[in-house]
């Protein structure tokens, strides 16, 4: 069984990403859902994005990372949206890392953006909707086709629909067949990684 590093998204630890951790416990995994906004939860990604702003987002990412030397170096990193920030910056750089799951966001691996280059040995997955306007109209969406181009065995799932964080639950923008699409591919990869 995997031991998982789960980032929440800009709108906080909700309810949602809580039963998604639930659900793959179930599974037998062992997940981690560190609070980086201090019990916040905001009804709006905007209103998310300006707590984090207030922060900052270099601060609130190395929150994340500092969680993550509080537990064993054979993670699975995984992050929804924002959560991606900490998630993949740690799935690059920490060593023994085991895997990144990214939801709906992926940063570069190469250009202005990038941690750096993707380690050997490091199993991915990126899921994201085909016309969010995030992932897709941000250019999330090249950042992952650049991993799949890259890092043998790297996966890309897109699935149909224009919603941001569709996994989540408790959120308007839930998705309920995409998202158990999506847990059943997750479930997959913790089982290989």
């Amino acid at each position: 069984m995997a031991e998982v590093l789960l980032f929440h998204h800009a709108q906080g630890l909700t309810p949602g990403v809580r039963t998604f951790a639930n659900d793959l416990r179930a599974s037998g995994h062992t997940v981690h859902t560190p609070d980086l906004f201090d019990g916040c939860v905001f009804q709006s990604i905007e209103e998310g994005l300006a707590y984090i702003r207030g922060i900052g987002f270099d601060q609130m990412r190395e929150r994340g990372v500092r969680i993550a030397y509080e537990l064993p170096s054979e993670l699975v990193y995984a992050g929804f949206s924002f959560g991606v920030l900490p998630a993949q910056k740690l799935a690059q750089t920490r060593p023994g890392a085991r895997g990144a799951l990214l939801f709906c966001s992926c940063l570069p691996i190469s250009g202005q953006w990038a941690v750096g280059p993707w380690p050997d040995g490091v199993a991915v997955q990126i899921h994201g909707m085909d016309n969010d306007p995030i992932f897709v109209g941000e250019g999330d969406i090249s950042a992952a086709r650049e991993i799949v181009e890259k890092v043998e065995g790297a996966q890309l799932f897109l699935y149909h629909g224009d919603q941001h964080v569709f996994a989540d639950r408790s959120l308007p923008s839930y998705e309920p067949d995409a998202a158990a699409l999506l847990t059943a591919r997750v479930l997959a990869f913790l089982d290989r990684v």
